[in-house]
C-alpha cells in the first residue's frame, strides 16, 4: 500500500517532532516511525520520501543505531539530518571522524564543493542564498563521501555540510534545518518535500477536519459515545468534532474540580452546551476538591490527589451514565500525535481497544475513539478553527490538569484561590487590552506562600504577595521572560493590589527555561 507522505526515522534526536512539524507545515502529511522498524514499515507503504533525523549517538560506535544499505537502493528520496547524514555516508562506504574540535551554534554556510567553486546548481538549495547561516550542533563529521556523492556545502570547520548523490535522490546536511536558527531551513525542507520527492502540499487542516467527520460517522454509526470534557483544547476540538458527526449521541462529562479560572466553567457550558447544543453533564465536585486537599503542601502529592480524584469522579458519573443509557460503546479521548510518539507506539489508527483507560470499570466495555491522534497541538487548534471554534478559545492559554492548585504554593485554600482567580482575571484583561495575546506565549499569576507589610492608607497591612509569570516561547520546551512594557505592568500591578483583598504586594518573574521551569510547581 503506498504511503503518501514523508516517514521520519527517529533516531533519539531531540529534534524529531519538530521536522514532523516543519513538514507538516509545508502541508505535506508524515510520521514518526523507530529506526528498528524503518525498513519494514518502508517496504509496507512505499512513502514519497524519507527523512533521518539527528541522534546522540557516534555511527563507528558498538551498538549504534543503524540500517541497511538495502533501505538506500529502494529509489525513495531520503534527507539524513546531523546523524542520519553520517549514517548515510558510513553506510555507503564514506568515512566519518570525531576530530579535536566541535562545531556548535550559528555557522556561516558556504555552498558547493570547495571555496573555488561557491555555484551550487543542487535542487535541495534551490532558491537559497549561496552564503548563509545554519546551526550545527555536532561532534563527528563526514570526512570523506561515499562514491557517487558529491559535496554541495561547507563550512571552515566541515568539510561536509551537505552531500547528494542525485541519480539516486539521496541527500544529507550536517547542519539542522528545522531550527528556527536556520532561517532557510524550511526553504531547504521544502525543496526537498516538491522537488525531490514530488510531494503535493495537499495535507491541510480544512481537508483533514472534512475527512475526520466522515469517517467518524462511519466508525461510530448509531452508537453512543462518552467524553471527558475539560474546557482545554483537546477534549474540546475533539467533542466538537465528533458531535458535529454524530450530534446527540455523544454525551459529555465536564468535572469542575473548583481549580479552574474565573468563570471558567460557565465559559464551557456557555459554549459547548449553549453554542454548540451539547449534551454536557457538569458535575460540581468543588468541595469534595477542597476536602481530599486539605493541610497538603507538596506539589506532587497535590497533583496525585487530583488525578486520582478525577479518575474517581468520572467513574462514578460514567457508571450512572452508562446505566441510564444502556451502555455506551466508545469513549472519546483528546490523544494528540506527541502522546502517540512518546509512548512508542507510532500507530496511526483513530480507534484501538480501551484497556481501563481514565480509571474506568473493566465491566464498562467501550472502544477508545482518538479523532486528533495524528495531530500536533498547532494543528488541533487550526481544526478547531475549521470547524467553528472561536479563536480565542483555540489559542488560549496552556492550562495544567491540576489547575490553579499548582499556582497556589503551599495549602490550598478557598481565600487563596479566589485571590489568585481574581489576579489572573486581571492580568489577563490587560494583556489582551493591550493587544500582547500573540506576543506573549504564556502568562499568569502565581501566589506564593508569603505574607509581607505594607501600608494602606494610614493602616499596615500584612498580606499576600503574587507573582506574576509571563514568558516568550516557541514550543515551552525553553523560555525567556516576556519584556512586558513597564506602563503595562505598572497597571496590573495597581489593579491587582487595589481590586483584590488581601493582596498588598507584586513581583515579576524574570527566570527563563532552564534554570527554571514556566509553572512553578
Amino acid at each position: 500500500m503506498d504511503f503518501k507522505g514523508i516517514l521520519v526515522v527517529d533516531f533519539g534526536g531531540q529534534y524529531n517532532q519538530l521536522i514532523a512539524r516543519r513538514v507538516r507545515e509545508a502541508n505535506v502529511y508524515c510520521e514518526i516511525v523507530s529506526y528498528s522498524k524503518c525498513l519494514d514499515r518502508v517496504k509496507e507503504s512505499r512513502p514519497e520520501g524519507i527523512i533521518f533525523t539527528g541522534g546522540p549517538a557516534s555511527v563507528y560506535e558498538e551498538g549504534a543505531p543503524t540500517l541497511p544499505k538495502e533501505l538506500f537502493e529502494m529509489g525513495i528520496p531520503v534527507l539524513g539530518i546531523c546523524y542520519g547524514a553520517q549514517l548515510m555516508a558510513h553506510v555507503l562506504g564514506g568515512e566519518v571522524v570525531s576530530p579535536d574540535y566541535k562545531e556548535y551554534g550559528r555557522v556561516k554556510l558556504l555552498q558547493g564543493g570547495d571555496a573555488a567553486s561557491k555555484d551550487c546548481s543542487s535542487l535541495l538549495y534551490k532558491d537559497i542564498a549561496p552564503d548563509s547561516i545554519c546551526w550545527m550542533s555536532h561532534t563527528d563529521y563526514i570526512k570523506q563521501v561515499p562514491e557517487g556523492f558529491v559535496v554541495s556545502s561547507y563550512t571552515d570547520n566541515c568539510p561536509t555540510a551537505s552531500m547528494e548523490h542525485v541519480e539516486k535522490k539521496l541527500y544529507a546536511v550536517q547542519f539542522h534545518p528545522e531550527v528556527h536558527h536556520t532561517p532557510f531551513g524550511q526553504d531547504l525542507l521544502k525543496n526537498f518535500l516538491y522537488n525531490v520527492c514530488g510531494c503535493e502540499p495537499t495535507w491541510t487542516m480544512a481537508n483533514f477536519a472534512r475527512t475526520k467527520i466522515e469517517e467518524i460517522k462511519k466508525i461510530v454509526g448509531d452508537k453512543k459515545v462518552l467524553c471527558a470534557l475539560s474546557g482545554g483544547v483537546d477534549s474540546s476540538v475533539a467533542a466538537v468534532l465528533v458531535h458535529q458527526a454524530i450530534g446527540d449521541n455523544l454525551t459529555c462529562i465536564f468535572v469542575d474540580h473548583g481549580l479552574l479560572r474565573k468563570d471558567e466553567g460557565d465559559q464551557v457550558m456557555e459554549v459547548y452546551g449553549k453554542q454548540f447544543h451539547m449534551k454536557i453533564k457538569r458535575v460540581n465536585a468543588q468541595q469534595r476538591f477542597l476536602s481530599k486537599l486539605a493541610g497538603i503542601s507538596d506539589p506532587e502529592t497535590k497533583r496525585k490527589i487530583i488525578g486520582t480524584e478525577f479518575i474517581r469522579v468520572f467513574e462514578e458519573e460514567s457508571k450512572k451514565l452508562y446505566e441510564e443509557e444502556g451502555g455506551i460503546d466508545f469513549l472519546l479521548q483528546g490523544t494528540i500525535y506527541p502522546d502517540v510518539v512518546e509512548s512508542g507506539t507510532g500507530e496511526a489508527a483513530v480507534i484501538k481497544s480501551h484497556h481501563n483507560v481514565g480509571g474506568l470499570p473493566e465491566d464498562m466495555k467501550m472502544e477508545l475513539l482518538e479523532p486528533l491522534r495524528l495531530l500536533f497541538k498547532d494543528e488541533v487548534r487550526k481544526v478547531g478553527e475549521e470547524i467553528g471554534i472561536a479563536s480565542e478559545l483555540v489559542w488560549r492559554q496552556p492550562f495544567p490538569g491540576p489547575g490553579l492548585a499548582i499556582r497556589c504554593l503551599g495549602e490550598i485554600t478557598e481565600e487563596k484561590l479566589a485571590i489568585i482567580r481574581e489576579s489572573d482575571a486581571i492580568l489577563r484583561e490587560e494583556v489582551r487590552l493591550n493587544g500582547l495575546e500573540r506576543e506573549i506565549w504564556q502568562y499568569f499569576t502565581v501566589l506564593p506562600n508569603i505574607r509581607s507589610v505594607g501600608v494602606m492608607g494610614d493602616f499596615r497591612t500584612y498580606d499576600y504577595t503574587v507573582g506574576i509569570r509571563a514568558v516568550t516561547s516557541v514550543d515551552g520546551m525553553t523560555s525567556d521572560w516576556a519584556r512586558i512594557p513597564y506602563d503595562v505592568l505598572e497597571k496590573i500591578s495597581n489593579r491587582i493590589v487595589n481590586e483584590v483583598k488581601g493582596v498588598n504586594r507584586i513581583v515579576y518573574d524574570v527566570t527563563s527555561k532552564p534554570p527554571s521551569t514556566i509553572e512553578w510547581e
